[in-house]
């Protein structure tokens, strides 16, 4: 399977410009043999939407959405967008489409509200985790903080993820001595690979907005670990990678670590938790 990671700087609260910088990326997966293409996190609004006066809404069947699915052809299609959600919520989202149609909808669960970052002032958190078959294979979304959630990857995997797309819009740290973004990331993208035996699509932004540098580095980790391709740093790629599929099952048989899981243990021990000490 060939994916193409789709590296791009954003306009913020330009939505027409980054539909074209995303047809050009678009045009140039196909170009490049590509099966599937996959686009940063809010790529098509830029991050920073407290930034912006502009209404950036977007349901999932917007004019500018279904240009780009048709653009894509026969082609697996992964877009972020603020979505205009049922009644007043807005999500954090991203679509899959495939030869035009909508396959998918993740919406992001874990919206980081701390230091510089205010998403839950923006978005409504998501409320499902779940796999969905494309033409090539099954996979699962986590959307940047997501993926600092571990007992997502955990169900994502469950539910028969065998491809784990994280679309991302990481900035550097501005304390880099004690928390080294890059560093952090292909922490987690290694150890999810190796963990869950499967491949992680790692896809970031380039540019900057405010105070955020987003520094791109997107990659693809197979399921030993071992780095397929990395994108360039700081600067806008389309990397074309091919994946070999068939080695998410031969990883699991050789170490069957996802047959393991225990599903029922697990939800007796978080039923107890719950009942211990609540949710949020």
């Amino acid at each position: 399977m060939r994916i193409a990671v789709a590296q791009v700087d954003c306009v913020l609260g330009d939505i027409d410009a980054n539909v074209e910088r995303a047809a050009k990326a678009i045009a140039q997966a196909r170009a490049d043999g590509a099966e599937l293409v996959v686009f940063p996190e809010l790529n098509l609004s830029g991050y920073s939407v407290g930034q912006v006066e502009d209404d950036l809404d977007m349901r999932t069947d917007d004019a500018r959405l279904l240009r780009l699915a048709d653009d894509a052809g026969p082609m697996g299609l992964l877009l972020g967008f603020c979505e205009d959600g049922a009644g007043v919520h807005t999500y954090n989202s991203a679509a899959y489409f495939q030869a035009g149609q909508l396959v998918h909808v993740h919406r992001k669960l874990y919206l980081p509200t701390y230091d510089i970052f205010e998403e839950r002032k923006h978005f409504s958190p998501g409320q499902h985790m779940r796999a969905f078959d494309t033409a090539h294979d099954r996979c699962a979304i986590l959307t940047c903080n997501d993926a600092w959630q571990p007992q997502l990857a955990f169900l994502a995997v469950q539910d028969g993820a065998r491809i784990l797309l994280m679309p991302t819009s990481s900035a550097q740290s501005r304390f880099p001595r004690r928390y080294d973004s890059p560093t952090y990331w292909r922490d987690i993208t290694t150890f999810y690979a190796r963990m869950f035996q499967v491949y992680v699509v790692f896809v970031n932004r380039v540019g900057a907005e405010g105070q955020l540098r987003f520094w791109g580095g997107s990659h693809v980790v197979d399921p030993w670990g071992g780095f397929v391709a990395e994108a360039p740093l700081d600067e806008e790629a389309v990397l074309t990678v091919d994946i070999d599929r068939a080695s998410v099952r031969r990883r699991r048989r050789e170490v069957p670590l996802v047959r393991e899981a225990r599903l029922g243990l697990v939800q007796r021990e978080v039923q107890r938790l719950v009942e211990e000490g609540g949710d949020l």
